[in-house]
């Protein structure tokens, strides 16, 4: 059987078959047995409408995406909501409730994923990302949400296949599975890859 093209891969897991298998070969992922068994496993593909959330102070990207399986995840909603510096923190943060409660008014939404805060040195930095994410989640909270959160190598494992992956990689990978023609900012690619991530991950 040839090579298949990232499409026609996730386009068997979404629609709940089995991923490919790997070539044999030593694997540099840790668990990398596990990993080709569970992707093995029949699972029920995920239904419904994921927002993904990537929380930042001055520039949260948002993107709803629709999930039917057997079918290309649709992209039906994405933006940046950008905050400009002179504006104060509280300001920000109730800037960034709002229009997560904006988003959840507008569709359906079954689920709600978020990228978790990575390890930052500067204290002062974890505290601000800290609060931006606790704005977005108390809004998805309020809402009634189901709310999910994943590593950003988690989310470049699943979307890309490898956890080390640029963010160009990333994006260029999550167009392709949207068959998006317009090219998305950084930070909506970046939540959208969050909401992907959920829909091939998630398990009844």
């Amino acid at each position: 059987m040839g090579r298949m093209n990232v499409r026609q891969m996730w386009a068997a897991k979404l629609a709940g078959g089995p991923m490919p298998a790997p070539k044999a070969g030593p694997s540099r992922a840790a668990g990398g047995a596990g990993t080709q068994a569970v992707f093995s496993l029949q699972r029920t593909p995920f239904d419904g409408v994921v927002l993904g959330i990537d929380p930042s102070l001055r520039g949260t990207g948002l993107a709803v995406i629709e999930f039917q399986p057997g079918k290309q995840p649709v992209l039906l909603r994405c933006r940046t909501l950008k905050i400009p510096a002179s504006r104060p923190m509280s300001y920000a943060l109730g800037e960034i409730h709002r229009a997560v409660a904006v988003f959840l008014s507008d569709f359906k939404v079954r689920h709600v994923a978020l990228e978790q805060t990575i390890y930052v040195q500067n204290f002062q930095t974890a505290q601000i990302l800290g609060a931006a994410r606790g704005a977005a989640i108390s809004a998805a909270a309020l809402g009634g949400m189901e709310i999910f959160e994943y590593a950003p190598l988690r989310v470049k494992q699943a979307v890309t296949g490898a956890g080390r992956a640029s963010k160009e990689q990333l994006a260029r990978t999550v167009m392709a599975m949207l068959g998006h023609g317009a090219v998305l900012a950084s930070d909506e690619a970046d939540a959208a890859g969050v909401a992907l991530c959920h829909a091939f991950n998630w398990r009844e």
